[in-house]
């Protein structure tokens, strides 16, 4: 017995044989507070790194800002009130580190322990003179 075979040839489909190509859906992405963005801003009371403005601007004059993480309002609690970055992060920490914004909802990777942590190398950095320490961590 013999057996027939056919070879079918077989002939790729691409983009440009079709007339073209289907065009990518944009989907909307959440900002992740966690990753730093190209200008960012950071809170000096609880690291939260996604302010709008920096809390203070070069002449010393306050931003008005709240931040959605802590609640802090630059200009006011701490000239008006005279609340320090420091009282008020301990309010903050004693209170469980809740997430203080009505209007922008909790992100789904905030964690307010990473955020202090990057707060506390953010300014352990900044003291250092000349080139940082190389950090190795060890988990």
């Amino acid at each position: 017995m013999s057996k027939k075979t056919t070879q079918k040839s077989k002939s790729k489909v691409t983009p440009r044989a079709t007339g073209g190509s289907r065009p990518r859906l944009k989907t909307k992405k959440e900002p992740n507070p966690m990753k730093k963005s190209p200008i960012n801003h950071h809170c000096p009371v609880c690291g939260y790194a996604d302010l709008a403005e920096p809390p203070r601007n070069a002449t010393g004059g306050a931003s008005l800002e709240i931040c959605p993480s802590c609640g802090f309002q630059f200009g006011v609690d701490d000239d008006d009130k005279g609340i320090t970055h420091d009282q008020h992060r301990e309010r903050w920490i004693a209170e469980g580190m809740p997430w203080r914004s009505k209007g922008r909802p909790t992100p789904k990777n905030w964690i307010p322990q990473t955020q202090l942590a990057n707060l506390a190398l953010k300014v352990t950095l900044g003291r250092v003179k000349g080139r940082p320490p190389k950090l190795s961590f060890n988990f």
